[in-house]
């Protein structure tokens, strides 16, 4: 409803939810003023079970940002952005995000471009690079936009 899905819906279940954004073009029906300079929108479906609840009580979809200054790495516990509590209506502790002594979980999600059609880029490489590259590659025949 909120952008244009361009692949097979098996492509997306094998990459959501988890650690992937998906960026595709955004539909009309789209509020405005996200990401209002682009056609695109990134949709993540994280693989945890209190993000997932919350987007099913909500009747559209939920407009989040990483809780960490830009550049930095991801916080994977509420204590670790805790200097930018105060500039928050609310924080939810719905317990880590993922394992906090690996380093590869800081790197955040894969964000990947799926907005052409038989293509993909890579926005940023994130923690499933390599599974998710495999997935596109070998399983749906996808060619990286730099080809």
């Amino acid at each position: 409803r909120y952008c244009h899905v361009n692949v097979p819906d098996e492509l997306l279940r094998d990459l959501l939810p988890g650690p992937v954004t998906v960026v595709l073009q955004r539909s009309d029906e789209l509020n405005r003023d996200l990401n209002p300079f682009t056609s695109l929108v990134g949709v993540r479906v994280p693989n945890h079970p209190f993000i997932r609840e919350l987007a099913r009580a909500c009747s559209g979809p939920l407009a989040l940002t990483s809780a960490n200054l830009s550049s930095q790495a991801s916080s994977l516990t509420v204590s670790e952005f805790q200097d930018l509590w105060p500039q928050l209506s609310l924080v939810i502790d719905g317990g880590p995000i993922g394992d906090t002594q690996s380093p590869e979980c800081r790197l955040g999600s894969t964000v990947v471009d799926l907005s052409v059609s038989g293509r993909f880029g890579i926005i940023r490489p994130g923690c499933a690079l390599a599974s998710t590259v495999e997935i596109l590659r070998q399983k749906y025949g996808l060619v990286p936009e730099s080809s």
